[in-house]
């Protein structure tokens, strides 16, 4: 998967497979037990922008944050992948949570409709305001539950990642070595997905909200060995 150069803060780039285009959430595909396996490399560290592979809902609609599709109303993250964030990212809703960097993460949420989440994208200019924003989230981080560990490893190299995704647990190696074993497991169904972008979304700790789109050069994710399970 490449994405071209981009000098420009207006031009998104994004290479993405997944097998959830054209259905509904309802319709994903993967529920527990599940697992995937595979080797991956970048080309460069620090890229600007995000990648990664794994499984989520698909949130982020009305193209907001991430790629989300057009149309799909917002939801909350359901999540469990490998994924790397740049600055000034930041996706972490616990203050003792990394939000950038690159990590193992779980993201486990209750199923709200839709319908009553809308109403939140109104409310985004109001994310402006500091206090309101700081106070949104900490809200949502009663909805939303994370789980993360960072993953310290050379990733221009290949290296073998592997995703094991039961109904009460996840479990994340590198190189068969554990990386993260949570008690958190995400609600099902979920997506499969593996993309590389220029993209940021931001909610830090200090109540900045934001989401645009980074200069970077041209770069590429290689997967190879994928197994399903």
């Amino acid at each position: 998967m490449e994405i071209p150069a981009s000098s420009t803060r207006r031009e998104y780039c994004l290479a993405q497979v997944d097998d959830y285009s054209g259905l509904s959430r309802a319709s994903f595909l993967h529920s527990p037990p599940w697992s995937i396996s595979l080797r991956a490399r970048v080309s460069r560290e620090g890229l600007p922008g995000t990648w990664g592979f794994g499984l989520w809902n698909d949130p982020f609609g009305l193209s907001l944050g991430f790629g989300g599709r057009a149309g799909r109303l917002p939801a909350l993250p359901n999540t469990a992948w490998f994924f790397y964030a740049s600055p000034p990212n930041w996706i972490s809703l616990y203050d003792s949570i990394p939000g950038q960097g690159f990590f193992a993460g779980v993201s486990q949420s209750p199923h709200i409709s839709s319908i009553f989440l809308a109403p939140a994208v109104a409310a985004l200019p109001l994310m402006a305001i500091r206090p309101i924003s700081r106070l949104f989230r900490k809200w949502t981080g009663r909805l939303v539950r994370q789980d993360t560990a960072l993953v310290s490893t050379a990733v221009m190299d290949w290296h073998k990642y592997t995703i094991q995704w039961l109904h009460d647990s996840c479990e994340f190696t590198v190189d068969d070595r554990p990386i993260l074993q949570s008690r958190l497991s995400p609600t099902s169904p979920l997506g499969l997905v593996l993309w590389i972008d220029n993209q940021y979304a931001t909610w830090d700790p200090q109540g900045r909200f934001g989401y645009g789109i980074l200069e970077n050069p041209a770069a590429w994710l290689e997967i190879a060995g994928i197994r399903l399970g």
